[in-house]
């Protein structure tokens, strides 16, 4: 299982050259240089703390997290398919917000990009993430900078935002990640943000009740399709195709394709504030404990508990008799449901 040890540089191969010199009156056994190909050997490895999978070099730039409009109105989103890990969480209205996480690319354009929320600050601590969005509201503002998680926004002055002229306000900002990343301290993850196994390796059969059924208990059928329900107005759908998972009903052109579709069922509290519509804004507490299904990318669905200490503290999940459940590497799309009011559905 991958844990904070693994996001340490490893070193996979090694070589050295040993130069020997011949004693006076002997003749001389120096062997050649090898050459910077073959000085060089050593090959340093990290892992991705948002995939898992293995980074033969560490970016240059902190974990971006946007926040990216998902209904109609800033359709279609762009870059989507680009993010390393996605995250779909309630906001005002009943209506859904990605957090579209970036650290093994930073496209040019990215969008339609939206305002910030305080659920932004539990998806962001994990990995030291920095915030992208256009702005927020000052409780919002202030709550996410006293918890030191930085922010590049428009209203703030940083560059890199544009128009999209087939647009309008506030559904038409561009960010071009680039250019964020020019202007950004290098914070790197300390710890992964999803409990990864090593790669090329899945999850423990041996203690996996999926893959191991008992003879009384029928191992779940692989689902081929989702529906996750966030409010009476809001139903994300889903299908796999291959080994992938893919919206039905986004507004992503081309849509991101997921490995493992994570719901987490969580308390949602009242932010405190509301929007200009006089619409109460909800804040997910991503802290804690509570249900998750897992639909893993051969469609098998997973019963678990996921576990957040704090609200820094990376996600890890347990099985149903508490021991760990690891997820093979690859890209996620987590779905921050609310508990009572949320539910999943799959076939």
């Amino acid at each position: 299982m991958l844990d904070v040890m693994t996001l340490r540089a490893m070193a996979v191969a090694t070589a050295a050259v040993l130069v020997l010199t011949a004693c006076s009156g002997g003749g001389s056994t120096d062997e050649p240089d090898p050459g910077p190909s073959e000085r060089d050997a050593a090959e340093v490895v990290r892992y991705s703390p948002l995939t898992g999978l293995v980074m033969k070099e560490t970016p240059n730039n902190p974990v971006f997290v946007v926040k990216i409009e998902n209904t109609a109105n800033g359709a279609p989103q762009t870059g989507l398919d680009e993010a390393d890990l996605v995250v779909e969480e309630l906001v005002e209205g009943g209506l859904t917000r990605l957090a579209a996480m970036y650290y093994s690319n930073v496209p040019e354009r990215v969008g339609h990009v939206r305002s910030l929320r305080i659920t932004d600050i539990g998806i962001a601590m994990p990995v030291n993430g920095a915030i992208v969005a256009t702005g927020g509201a000052n409780q919002a503002v202030n709550r996410v900078a006293n918890a030191g998680v930085p922010v590049f926004s428009e209203d703030g002055g940083s560059a890199g935002f544009s128009s999209d002229p087939a647009k309008y306000r506030p559904y038409n900002r561009w960010v071009n990640l680039q250019t964020i990343a020019a202007n950004a301290e290098v914070t790197a993850p300390t710890a992964p943000f999803l409990p990864w196994a090593e790669p090329g390796q899945d999850q423990d059969a041996e203690t996996d009740p999926t893959a191991t059924p008992s003879a009384t208990t029928a191992a779940p059928a692989p689902a081929t399709k989702a529906s996750v329900r966030f409010s009476r107005s809001v139903t994300t759908k889903w299908k796999r195709s291959g080994e992938h998972w893919t919206r039905t009903n986004g507004y992503a052109d081309p849509e991101f394709r997921a490995d493992h579709l994570i719901v987490m069922f969580c308390r949602v509290g009242d932010a405190g504030y509301t929007d200009p519509a006089g619409n109460p804004v909800p804040s997910t507490e991503l802290e804690g404990s509570g249900r998750a299904v897992i639909l893993q990318s051969d469609g098998t669905p997973v019963e678990l508990t996921w576990k957040k200490p704090a609200i820094d503290s990376p996600i890890s999940f347990e099985r149903t008799d508490g021991t760990p459940y690891t997820l093979s590497p690859g890209r996620a799309f987590i779905e921050l449901v609310p508990k009572g009011d949320g539910s999943v559905d799959f076939s």
